[in-house]
């Protein structure tokens, strides 16, 4: 910190750190780099937790500054946090929040949506976090609208990121923001990844997968799996199962959650994607493989649902050996 002028960084530590996500945040702000100038950001942590800490991987530490940096810091961020369900400290809220009225930016990584979240300073405003904590983000804290597809999203000098590798499309933003695109793309470059990522957390997601699938209903599921490209409708379906529509349709939400439409679109969407990862072939294929009939109908869903275009997914996952 001597020799620079810059913004002081200052990031948490806590008891269960969450190694990857402080290691990312002290790489990008805490690195020596002469090439930028004394300028260039100040970095330093403080602990919340008292005694010898523990982190994730068996490593036990102690921090050399107290919460009290957290007064002279310009960023402060969150590097996780100890999980969904961990009380937040009355008074680290209350150090944040005075932070943030004196003009300090706060950010977040993952979990540390949380932390932030507690100090009230979203209320009204737009968070995002990993999408496995979304859905308890959301229901603890109603009054703010969780973006579940974003890596990272700002809202009033606060920024909360998605998961872990989501910190550094973040903080790389940030460092857009303060020294310039040079400055990021060459922070980029020396970390070995772009400095953009297209798309948002929805190309990560897992496969939604039914509570339960019933035994009326799972015999039509994977009939309906073995011959994407057919014509299902849900009389068709009502039909397979030899029910009417009304008994079917709620039938079929009870085993899967989603409506006959939606469901479909998913199962063809992961096909889709399986057939992108494995295969060289044009779009037109594909899409009349999955049963989506035009390679245009399948770029709509795609990107509807997924974020990006088809062709963006292929060349980012498509396997060595395709």
């Amino acid at each position: 910190m001597t020799n620079l002028t810059g913004p002081l960084v200052v990031a948490l530590l806590y008891d269960g750190l969450c190694t990857f996500e402080f290691g990312i945040t002290a790489e990008i702000f805490g690195l020596a780099r002469p090439e930028m100038g004394p300028n260039w950001y100040r970095f330093a942590s403080c602990a919340v937790d008292d005694g010898p800490m523990r982190a994730h991987g068996g490593l036990r530490f102690m921090a050399d500054s107290d919460p009290e940096l957290i007064e002279q810091a310009d960023i402060i961020v969150v590097p996780g946090w100890k999980g969904a369900d961990a009380p937040v400290p009355k008074t680290l809220c209350q150090k944040l929040r005075a932070a943030h009225q004196r003009g300090a930016r706060l950010a977040s990584i993952c979990s540390g949506a949380f932390v932030l979240a507690a100090t009230g300073l979203l209320s009204g405003g737009t968070a995002t976090t990993h999408w496995r904590y979304a859905e308890k983000l959301r229901h603890t804290y109603p009054d703010i609208e969780i973006d579940d597809a974003s890596l990272y999203r700002a809202h009033n000098r606060i920024y909360t990121s998605a998961g872990s590798a989501a910190g550094l499309d973040l903080m790389i933003d940030i460092v857009r923001q303060d020294f310039g695109a040079n400055a990021a793309n060459s922070v980029a470059r020396r970390l070995v990844i772009g400095a953009h990522r297209a798309g948002g957390q929805a190309q990560f997601l897992e496969r939604p997968v039914a509570l339960r699938e019933g035994a009326a209903i799972a015999p039509l599921l994977e009939t309906i799996r073995a011959s994407l490209n057919a014509d299902w409708s849900v009389e068709r379906m009502a039909d397979e199962c030899r029910m009417g529509l009304r008994t079917f349709l709620r039938r079929f939400s009870d085993a899967t959650g989603q409506t006959p439409g939606n469901w479909l679109i998913d199962e063809r969407l992961e096909e889709a994607k399986r057939l992108l990862c494995q295969k060289q072939a044009n779009m037109e294929t594909i899409a009349e493989a999955c049963g989506f009939g035009t390679a245009h109908t399948l770029r709509h869903h795609f990107r509807r649902k997924i974020g990006i275009s088809p062709s963006e997914y292929r060349a980012r996952f498509i396997t060595e050996n395709a």
